[in-house]
């Protein structure tokens, strides 16, 4: 029986329900389905919020679906009453605290960083400014930035990626008040996770779409895998930037603020063409019930059920077609300078992870085993050989 256990997790200032289990696409296109849950990226995890009937609901439908729940933890903590009652209490900053954090956002939006990002280093910022206090960024010394490196980063176990966020934000702050006690160079972030990334082959994408029954969500997974699109490229994919005479796709306003043109597949007019006339959408390519963009948390859903359908067992996300894209482009003989162009990534190491995982130049390496058995034919040695009795070698099979 599979197991998903529950714990306690302090998470945005309030305590919520963890739930974690062995990656499994039916325990995961289950709980995507539950409007109380959502997924944190900082701890790698499904919660929700620490409620007497979250609780309750959870445990019965994972229980709906023959899960073994292990809630031992949950059993053995008590919930604070302050946040049973009342939520987290929010952090006051003084007249000086403000106009420090309005400083900074000018000055990160001056550098005319994205709206994201401005967001995600602001909320660091400020958790920094709360930790030094009254104190003057002048007299920071090095051994400040690494004591709320380990108390507010570290020990709340955030993700390697979040980790190398916030340093970029601290440096952004440093910079713009320049303390003299500290060179911003000094502070390294950590490196970056050398994951190779998870990849299709072209019968399990053939497979995946013919599983997606929905007209829809196979229009949405086929113009992901054909122009190797990021989730919000083709979800804020407009109508009016999808050229059918000419076969191509404007992406506008992309990653880095970069605009870029890719194919439009002719094998996918034909399903084009009926998602269109079926659904009639007005302004996106893909819109939700009530017009508008369509939800990232409903492509991921629909997504994790065609693969169940479709048999497929690797963990897959709406990047793994744009991975199995760049991939299947450089076995096809695509020079990975095009490719780098049409993934629209800024530096071309970014696009030679795919080199890693192409099939078309490692095929050619022969294992020193099969260059062995090779030289046993070619010598007609048929006597006595430890890999291989002489019945096989008469048939020519290893196995």
């Amino acid at each position: 029986m599979k197991k998903v256990t529950l714990v306690p997790l302090f998470h945005r200032n309030e305590w919520q329900i963890g739930i974690k289990f062995p990656f499994d696409t039916e325990i995961k296109s289950r709980l995507q389905k539950l409007e109380i849950v959502k997924w944190t990226r900082t701890h790698s995890c499904f919660y929700s919020l620490y409620t007497q009937e979250n609780k309750q609901l959870l445990y019965n439908k994972l229980r709906e679906g023959k899960l073994f729940v292990d809630y031992t933890e949950l059993q053995n903590f008590k919930l604070p009453a302050k946040q049973i009652s009342t939520p987290q209490p929010v952090l006051e900053y003084n007249t000086a605290q403000k106009k420090v954090m309005h400083e900074y956002v000018n000055y990160l939006r001056g550098r005319r960083l994205s709206e994201s990002s401005v967001r995600t280093y602001y909320s660091f910022v400020l958790k920094f400014v709360h930790f030094i206090g009254i104190r003057q960024v002048s007299d920071l010394r090095k051994r400040d930035i690494e004591l709320f490196i380990e108390q507010h980063i570290a020990a709340e176990n955030y993700a390697l990626s979040t980790h190398r966020q916030c340093i970029s934000a601290l440096k952004h702050f440093l910079q713009l008040y320049n303390s003299e006690h500290i060179d911003v160079n000094e502070i390294k972030r950590p490196s970056k996770s050398r994951y190779l990334p998870v990849v299709l082959s072209s019968q399990e994408i053939m497979r995946l779409l013919q599983a997606t029954r929905n007209l829809k969500h196979r229009a949405i997974l086929a113009m992901i895998y054909s122009g190797g699109l990021r989730i919000g490229e083709v979800l804020n994919l407009e109508l009016a930037h999808i050229d059918i005479h000419r076969r191509q796709i404007f992406i506008k306003n992309s990653k880095g603020r970069k605009d870029r043109m890719v194919v439009l597949a002719e094998s996918i007019l034909p399903l084009l063409k009926n998602y269109l006339n079926t659904y009639s959408p007005r302004v996106f390519f893909a819109e939700g019930l009530y017009g508008g963009p369509y939800s990232q948390q409903s492509v991921r859903a629909f997504l994790a059920d065609s693969c169940c359908r479709a048999k497929i067992k690797k963990r897959v996300t709406p990047h793994t077609l744009r991975h199995s894209y760049a991939t299947h482009m450089l076995e096809n003989g695509v020079d990975i300078r095009y490719i780098q162009e049409l993934l629209g990534h800024s530096k071309p190491e970014t696009t030679m992870i795919y080199t890693h995982v192409s099939r078309k130049d490692m095929l050619k390496i022969e294992s020193p085993l099969d260059v062995m058995v090779k030289q046993i034919y070619k010598s007609d040695i048929e006597e006595d050989h430890l890999l291989l009795p002489p019945q096989h070698i008469a048939d020519k099979q290893l196995y």
